[in-house]
């Protein structure tokens, strides 16, 4: 006779971790497996470089002593020479910014260094700010390990630095300025709303946790930068890293290959404080050992090789096509739709939709029943709001242009104005 496992038998953290809306969001796709969707975050799977990797990986495979090397374990850091060609590539337009190795770990794609880090500096009853809306995968990792994510009004140019001074001195008022961790920010091209951190708010950001660090406590900065690598218009701005000596003291940058290369391979690099680079490899050799390294192997031919500059052209005009689809789509089926406003970004996956303000596009509301009856699928945008802070709207959603070609992206787009339409005539 088989016993149930019981809910009181799982861990907070676990019980925490059920319902993530992610796992909604992969069920709606399989009960509608006909629609189109425009919610998943994935690349586009023409673009992946078959060729280029099949050619690093004949190479990493055709040194004897290369090879055995990259099949044997290697430290918690990451390899030695992978991380030396990160310091040189990642800063190569800001060398005096360039960190030292030893400042550098390789994860499993920067969700797994966005996870090491909460589950090293974060305790339950913590608190990080992060804008509001947000990545709300990383928000569903902070939540299942207790720590609270208050929210920061944003807007096209970013976290609005009064807001987050205003979050801040709120917390120091109630006598919680030492929960105060950090503040995360996916930098360029953020995840949902296709924001960019402009250059004022970047210099404003280092000097508001500045001054916190020197009169509360030791925050720091998480600077994601997963979509740094997608523009498609306009100049690149600076990493924070670039833009003070004090900066390597309390900012910590991601950047991955998942976005400008291939998610398959799972590399991940963080450049951080030396501060905590000891107590970040305590945790991450209590997990894995090392990240997987010939994934790593494999990235470092990438880059000595020149294969990811020869494969960026190619991956930028197919993602600003598509991003032309969507944007020339919404103009063309919602520009009349009283109270549907969107952003415009220059790079990134997503465009972000404000709808008017009664429309609820929730799982429980009426435009996600009438959009699915249509046939596409979307990421409601309360998922992306933190708990706290600003105040969750029921009423925005999150469109992903990164794997449907141009002529799907216009069909998906005409099916959820459609449903837009219908809803609106109801309510």
């Amino acid at each position: 006779m088989s016993i149930a496992i019981q809910q009181n038998s799982f861990s907070t953290r676990g019980k925490r971790s059920l319902g993530q809306p992610i796992g909604t969001l992969m069920a709606a796709a399989i009960r509608y497996p006909n629609l189109v969707s425009l919610a998943a975050g994935f690349v586009d799977n023409a673009s992946l470089p078959c060729e280029a990797v099949t050619d690093c990986v004949k190479n990493v495979l055709a040194d004897s002593a290369r090879l055995r090397k990259t099949l044997q374990y290697d430290s918690a850091a990451g390899n030695a020479q992978l991380r030396e060609s990160l310091a040189d590539w990642s800063y190569r337009d800001y060398p005096a910014a360039k960190p030292s190795i030893d400042r550098i770990i390789v994860g499993a794609g920067s969700n797994q260094l966005l996870h090491l880090i909460a589950d090293t500096m974060f305790d339950q009853g913590d608190i990080v700010l992060a804008a509001a809306p947000t990545y709300f995968v990383y928000m569903g990792t902070l939540r299942a390990m207790g720590v609270r994510v208050v929210g920061v009004k944003a807007d096209e140019d970013g976290m609005c630095m009064e807001s987050l001074q205003s979050e801040l001195e709120r917390l120091a008022a109630k006598g919680e300025a030492h929960r105060v961790k950090a503040i995360y920010s996916v930098t360029d091209f953020d995840n949902p709303s296709g924001s960019t951190l402009s250059l004022e708010r970047r210099e404003e950001l280092l000097e508001i946790a500045r001054n916190w660090r020197a009169s509360h406590s030791p925050v720091l900065i998480v600077s994601d930068n997963a979509y740094q690598h997608l523009r498609y218009t306009g100049e690149s701005l600076p990493p924070l890293l670039s833009l003070a000596d004090d900066a390597a003291e309390f900012v910590i940058e991601l950047g991955t290959f998942s976005k400008s290369f291939a998610p398959g391979i799972r590399v991940g690099w963080g450049v951080f404080p030396e501060s905590i680079v000891d107590y970040l490899l305590g945790v991450k050799s209590s997990i894995d050992f090392g990240s997987p390294h010939f994934g790593q192997a494999i990235m470092d031919e990438v880059i000595r090789s020149g294969a990811w500059e020869a494969h960026q052209p190619g991956l930028l005009a197919t993602y600003r096509t598509k991003l032309a689809a969507t944007l020339n789509a919404l103009d063309a089926e919602a520009s009349t739709l009283p109270g549907v406003t969107w952003r415009k970004p220059e790079g990134g996956l997503y465009v972000w939709l404000n709808l008017p303000e009664q429309m609820d596009a929730s799982e429980t509301g009426d435009l996600w029943k009438a959009a699915t009856e249509e046939g596409v699928l979307y990421v409601p945008g309360h998922h992306c709001f933190p708990s706290e802070g600003q105040p969750i709207l029921r009423n925005t959603i999150r469109l992903s242009f990164g794997v449907l070609g141009p002529d799907k992206l216009a069909d998906g787009v005409q099916r959820l104005a459609r449903a837009i339409r219908a809803v609106s005539r109801i309510s």
